[in-house]
Formats: structure tokens, sequence, C-alpha cells
């Protein structure tokens, strides 16, 4: 049976006793649901690559309460000292060398010697980690490739019985995944866009008298281990079939709309009919949910302006719609 807690000093408190026990706990950060383990504790990671069916060399995010808990964790740079101080606590991880001592388990980071670490700005996930005094390795709280969840009900419906209790937070404010920067080379390198935009990256390199020039990992095939979540080719991806940038529905489609393409289909969804960005970041995944809840078996989208918040939400629709792998057999299916 799952347990569903409110954020609240009693929820918390239970939410502790059943990471110091190994378990697994579901908790709302500003961006999407983590699926939280104790990241000292293999055991208890492992039981995150399970529940997801998420592939092990896929690392995970290590979440502290603090800039400083993070810089026990991983050495500190001048590039990632600047953003740091410019976005953090918020929905930025960053990609930093391990240091000798990380109590992380090297599952966590899938034998790398890199780790990816993030502070939270949700007061929930603050609470939690203050409390809890180790780093929480949390992935989004969704079957591996899938929807992330933006509310404790898409956790349930993802999970089910794979995770035993929830915090609940209500709905992400955010509703995309942090943005992830790799601070260990000589400039800035963006591996996922997400909560925070490249430009805004850019400015706070540059105010710190940094190169603020940023560099881009493409997306990897299921063949190439990442380095940080969020790196494969196919990923976010609904039940349906999804088309991207589309200018008018086609019979049989759920269309979600955005700005001035109205949404089609049963629902009639739009991302944000005034076209503000920000409210289509926060609407994706919970209309992505809402429209693969349907008995459609295709999904449309309306075209998104690839810039500012726009650069992440079409990184997440291009993944969601890209052919997904099989890990099982290292080959690729083609979308249904």
């Amino acid at each position: 049976m799952i347990e569903v807690y409110p954020i609240s000093n009693s929820g918390i408190a239970t939410a502790i006793t059943r990471l110091r026990a190994g378990d697994l706990v579901a908790f709302p950060t500003e961006t999407v649901y983590g699926l939280g383990a104790d990241a000292t504790n293999a055991s208890a990671v492992a039981q995150i690559f399970k529940a997801k069916q998420r592939p092990e060399f896929n690392p995970l995010i290590s979440h502290v309460a603090s800039p400083d808990a993070a810089f026990e964790l991983g050495t500190e740079t001048p590039i990632a000292t600047s953003l740091a101080d410019a976005f953090w606590p918020g929905p930025l991880t960053l990609i930093l060398e391990r240091k000798a001592q990380c109590p992380v388990s090297l599952l966590a980071t899938a034998g790398l010697d890199k780790i990816g670490l993030r502070v939270p700005a949700h007061k929930g996930a603050q609470l939690l980690l203050r409390k809890f005094c180790k780093p929480l390795a949390a992935p989004s709280a969704n079957p591996s490739g899938q929807i992330s969840p933006s509310t404790a009900d898409h956790v349930i419906d993802g999970l089910g019985g794979n995770v035993g209790f929830v915090l609940d937070g209500g709905p992400c404010e955010s509703g995309l995944e942090s943005t992830i920067i790799d601070c260990t080379g000589q400039k800035a390198c963006l591996l996922r866009p997400g909560g925070i935009t490249r430009e805004a990256v850019a400015i706070a390199l540059s105010e710190a008298g940094l190169d603020p020039t940023i560099t881009i990992n493409k997306p990897l095939n299921s063949m190439t281990n990442p380095i940080s979540p969020g790196q494969l080719t196919s990923h976010y991806a609904p039940r349906a079939t999804l088309r991207v940038a589309a200018e008018k529905w086609q019979r049989g489609e759920e269309m979600i709309g955005f700005g001035k393409i109205h949404g089609a289909g049963k629902l009639r969804l739009n991302l944000s009919p005034s076209g503000n960005l920000i409210e289509a970041a926060a609407n994706l995944f919970s209309m992505l949910h809402a429209a693969d809840a349907t008995t459609t078996e295709k999904i449309a989208i309306a075209p998104i302006p690839n810039t500012g918040l726009g650069e992440a939400i079409n990184d997440r629709l291009r993944r969601a719609a890209a052919p997904r792998p099989d890990f099982g057999n290292n080959t690729f299916q083609s979308i249904r």
C-alpha cells in the first residue's frame, strides 16, 4: 500500500524514517517529483534503478541542502562557484569532479569520476534535506524514459507499488527538470537545457568575469554512456506516439495547442493560449499525462519557439518523439 503524506513535520519525520531504513521516498521539488534514496547507501540506490527500470549506466543527480554541502562532495571550480551563487537554490544541476572522500555510492554516479549535484529551492525538499543531513539520489519519480511527474498522482500512476511513500506537495512550480551544466572544463558545457535558460547562465558567467561561451553536448544514443541524466536521445516519452511542431490537427490525434494554435481532440488542451513560455513549461508534463490518459494512440503538439525556456521544452519534445530504446537487447524500438 502506498502511503501519501502532505508536507508537514510528521510527514517529513516519517519520510526520514523510511530513508534511514533504506526505502524509497518520492518528494516534490520546484521542477518535478523525485524518487529519493539515501545516496550513500548502495542498496537503497539500487532500488531506484529497479523501481524505475532504469539502466545502471545512467547516473543520478544527488540533492543537497546547500552549496557548502555540494562542494563537500564535488570539487569547486570558478564556473561552479559563479553558477551556484547565481542560481542555487534552484533548478540547476552542476557536474563536478567527484572528491576522493565523497560518500555518495558509486552506483549513483554510474562509477564515473564526476558527480551531478543540485540544491533545490522547494521548501518541502529543503526541509527534508536539512533534516535528513545526507545527500539524496533522486531522479524523476516515473518509469525510465516516460513522462516526468509534476504531481503526486503522476508518481502513483506511473510507479504504483514500486514506491511505498510519497510526500505530496501539490503541483510542481516549474514542470521542467533542472538545467545541467558540466563545470569541469575550461568552458561551461550544457548537457541538458532546463529551468535556467542558456542566456541566463551566460549572463551569470559574464558578471563573474568568466568566459560566457557555453558549449553544447549532443543527445546520446542508447549505446553511449552519459555523464548526466537526460542525455539519451529517447526520454520523457508518453505511451502514445508524439508528433511535434504540428500546425494542424489530424484525425485520431489528441492535439495540444500553444498560442493561437488551438488544442483539438477530446481535451482541447493548450500549453499557453497567450504564448507564455513559463506557463507552457509548467503545463508541459501534466498535459502530456492528461493526453496520454485518453484512449488516443497519437498525440500532436503545436510548434514552440526555440528561445528562452522554449529551448528546454523543445529538447523534451524531441526526446519524447524519438525512437525508443530497448535496453534489454541493445536495440531501438520503433515508435508505435
